[in-house]
């Protein structure tokens, strides 16, 4: 027995000694003792992962984000740049004074209301500096200032805050603003408004084109209502600063070409049919076309993307809604020009082009088992 625990003592000692010649056992480590587990595990968890992609999940669709509304909001800004030139070219301190008013009425009340709603203050959105914009735009040069100070206030307070705020609204806030306005103070934005017999600026004692046509008959040269030097609203008068502003609009796909051009096919079609049904030669097509809000409507108004459908056929729809209805006012009521009923008119009808035009799945549509 003694013999025996001699040599197993003797085995048990010389047992690392043979570990140590075999290279493989010499690199690896020895077992870790219960007490040495937890400080393994601190030092493993803080040594540096390798770095590895990184995967988003989320639920279909799976779509890029589109600009943001500040982003879309500046392509407006920057697109109504020679709008807003022409009309400071053509009425000069009235223009200043005009956009001034709605734009600081409109800022103002966006801030005031949010605040009011304990939310935070939206204005950096630029949202209703464009709202403003266009409402003064939309205005005639004579309007006075409590017109625009109003029709401002109406425009966020209704158009906008009373649905729930930007993208909840369902008509254009600057067009709900200025048919408040043009309820509330007929005289002040009437056709009769928009001229001054006497008056150091020329272009201010000539009615404007689509009164003169539709009250005494008479026709404007193209290329006045093309470079903008005619009498109507601060906006309206230069179809080129309104085409060039658009194209900049479509292209950065701030706007949706679709519209514009359901307005025109609509325009031409129908101005063109009346046209050869009554042979009218004092307003033709290309006056309808250049001439009035036509153009400022199509592009900078009815392609508000909230008060618009969303669907590619929805937006030739709508367009060409819009322009028919323009035409039918111009042409069949007292009022010379049709664009801001038009607008709103449409917008109503949006959410329902919306539901007719949905388009059809990837596949066909989904079979309905019978029960």
């Amino acid at each position: 027995m003694s013999e025996l625990s001699g040599k197993a003592a003797e085995g048990a000692e010389g047992a690392p000694e043979k570990a140590a010649d075999s290279p493989a056992e010499a690199a690896a480590p020895a077992p870790a003792s219960a007490a040495d587990k937890p400080a393994a595990k601190k030092a493993k968890a803080a040594e540096p992962e390798a770095a590895g992609p990184e995967l988003q999940v989320a639920p279909s669709p799976h779509l890029p984000a589109g600009p943001s509304t500040q982003a879309m909001m500046r392509d407006v800004l920057i697109a109504l740049v020679p709008v807003v030139a022409m009309a400071v070219y053509i009425f000069r301190w009235y223009a200043v004074k005009q956009i001034l008013i709605c734009v600081v009425a409109c800022v103002a009340a966006e801030a005031a209301f949010t605040a009011m709603r304990r939310r935070p203050v939206s204005v950096d959105d630029l949202s209703a500096g464009v709202t403003g914009l266009i409402l003064g735009l939309s205005l005639p040069w004579s309007a006075p200032w409590y017109a625009g100070f109003i029709a401002s206030v109406v425009a966020v307070a209704i158009g906008k805050v009373l649905f729930g705020g930007l993208g909840q609204n369902i008509f254009n806030p600057a067009m709900v603003g200025r048919a408040f306005a043009l309820i509330a103070f007929p005289a002040a934005l009437g056709a009769s408004a928009y001229t001054a017999t006497s008056s150091a600026i020329d272009t201010l004692t000539r009615a404007t084109p689509l009164t003169a046509a539709k009250q005494a008959g008479m026709t404007t040269d193209l290329m006045e209502l093309l470079i903008g030097t005619t009498n109507g609203s601060l906006g309206e008068t230069s179809a080129a600063a309104c085409l060039l502003g658009g194209l900049y609009l479509c292209v950065r796909r701030s706007a949706s070409w679709e519209i514009p051009a359901g307005t025109a096919a609509a325009v031409i079609v129908l101005a063109g049919l009346g046209d050869l049904i009554t042979g009218e030669q004092t307003w033709t097509v290309s006056h309808h076309l250049l001439g009035g809000a036509l153009l400022f409507g199509a592009f900078y108004i009815a392609t508000d993307p909230v008060t618009s459908p969303l669907t590619p056929r929805g937006k030739w729809i709508y367009g060409a809604g819009f322009g028919a209805l323009v035409l039918l006012i111009r042409e069949f009521s007292g009022y010379p020009e049709g664009v801001m009923f038009a607008v709103l008119l449409m917008n109503a009808m949006a959410p329902l082009i919306n539901r007719w035009t949905i388009p059809r799945p990837v596949g066909g549509p989904v079979p309905v088992r019978d029960k």
